[in-house]
């Protein structure tokens, strides 16, 4: 009984989870369709300038200013990566990543899902500055992805969001890591020990019971990610750090937290009450009482990655999206698409994360080290394999730290548009195609 408690409670999380990204996704499309336009349009000049337009900070004699992109890309996406460890912690704690048998499957996809379409990309560019984009089609963008899948199968089982949901987090996370140790240049040890010290802190904070989500974000973002900024590692990473050292239990127990809602409902019922809309001090007391008790009841980890969903899904991603996919086209677009990078970011996304999620996905439960999910077939798997490949976000997110040429980023970008389409709309044909069979089979 208990048991299916938990899955009706896990589908319902994964329910809502996927709907809010659902619609992040479609705002994303509407902001990458607004700066396309707006890019090849006759106020692209505005648009440029506007990305290039300096924003500064001055206290004394500190002085801290970037061009508006580089607060978008260095400054904003710190919030979403504190999102993605905040996500992935708490499916380690306690979802699915908590569970080796269930998380073989998801993880064991990711990882060919990101080591194929790398080896793709290098076979193609395997020196000079272009071999450094290796990293860019490894990303699969998980707002776009659950979108079309959301899209194109209402029907098709839960159990295969939550293994993109899963997969997509899993492959975030090695973003990171390649971000972290292979996009990093010129650091300064002395800003870089600066900024653990403050992570030190904020583990500190922690192991002594501070639950102040103030607390972690002053520190947070005023001291370790300002550190990092300066450090040469890329600030970013403070967001996956900060995430680490939130806690993510609760002070009290489900039990202790009822009997005190009971006690605590009881005496309101008990107390005193006053004529008109007002309440008395004595009920004002106890609903204040019922506040620190829930919030007692609730981990600091799951407060603040519910704060921040609306905020990074819909506001600093299709700002990111607005910044970064604003893409005047120009030129021979078929040799761009044609040429080393282009083909090797192209086949990677498109091919390269269809053949490393379902290779190794075919390979881990042939070897019964994992199993498919509930209700899940392996066309299903395909077509999500193939949604795997829509990169976007984190693709073109590592594309700004892997090139410094401007003609590498533009073949680029272009490849990464091209290739997330061509990769959504395979995936999408595909598991309409089952979602319509689940149908005929009902």
């Amino acid at each position: 009984m208990l048991k299916n408690r938990n899955n009706i409670g896990i589908r319902k999380f994964f329910g809502h989870y996927a709907k809010g990204l659902n619609n992040s996704g479609v705002v994303l499309f509407v902001t990458v369709v607004v700066a396309m336009v707006w890019a090849n349009s006759p106020w692209k000049e505005f648009y440029t300038g506007l990305m290039q337009t300096d924003i500064g900070f001055y206290i004394a004699d500190f002085r801290l200013s970037e061009p508006l992109l580089l607060w978008i890309n260095d400054g904003l996406m710190a919030l979403f990566f504190l999102q993605v460890g905040l996500e992935l912690k708490r499916e380690i704690l306690g979802g699915k990543l908590s569970s080796p048998k269930n998380a073989v499957l998801p993880i064991g996809a990711a990882i060919g899902g990101m080591v194929i379409p790398a080896f793709i990309y290098y076979l193609f560019n395997g020196s000079g500055e272009a071999s450094q984009g290796w990293g860019i089609p490894m990303a699969t963008d998980i707002a776009f992805s659950l979108g079309v899948l959301a899209l194109v199968g209402k029907r098709l089982p839960t159990a295969l969001r939550v293994f993109l949901v899963t997969l997509a987090i899993v492959d975030d996370l090695g973003g990171v890591l390649v971000i972290a140790l292979f996009y990093t240049s010129g650091i300064s040890g002395m800003d870089l020990l600066h900024g653990l010290l403050f992570f030190g802190l904020l583990i500190i904070g922690n192991f002594v019971g501070v639950r102040s989500t103030w607390f972690y974000a002053i520190i947070g973002i005023g001291g370790v990610w300002l550190a990092f900024f300066f450090s040469g590692v890329h600030p970013t990473i403070a967001g996956i750090l900060t995430a680490v050292a939130i806690p993510g239990r609760v002070k009290i127990k489900e039990g202790t937290f009822l009997k005190r809602l009971d006690a605590l409902h009881k005496r309101f019922q008990e107390s005193k009450s006053i004529k008109g809309s007002l309440i008395s001090n004595q009920q004002l007391e106890i609903l204040e009482d019922i506040k620190t008790t829930s919030s007692e009841a609730e981990t600091p980890l799951q407060k603040l990655e519910r704060a921040l969903h609306p905020l990074v899904n819909f506001i600093i991603l299709p700002l990111f999206a607005l910044a970064n996919a604003g893409i005047h086209l120009h030129g021979d677009l078929l040799k761009v698409l044609t040429g080393p990078v282009g083909l090797g970011i192209g086949l990677g996304l498109i091919f390269g994360k269809f053949i490393g999620i379902a290779a190794f996905s075919r390979i881990l439960v042939a070897l019964k080290l994992a199993k498919l999910p509930e209700n899940v077939s392996w066309n299903m798997i395909y077509g999500t394999a193939f949604l795997g490949g829509i990169g976007f976000t984190m693709s073109l997110f590592i594309n700004e730290l892997a090139f410094s040429d401007e003609s590498l980023i533009f073949t680029a970008k272009v490849s990464i548009l091209f290739a997330s389409l061509i990769s959504g709309v395979v995936g999408a044909i595909l598991l309409h195609k089952n979602s319509k069979k689940l149908i005929t089979i009902k």
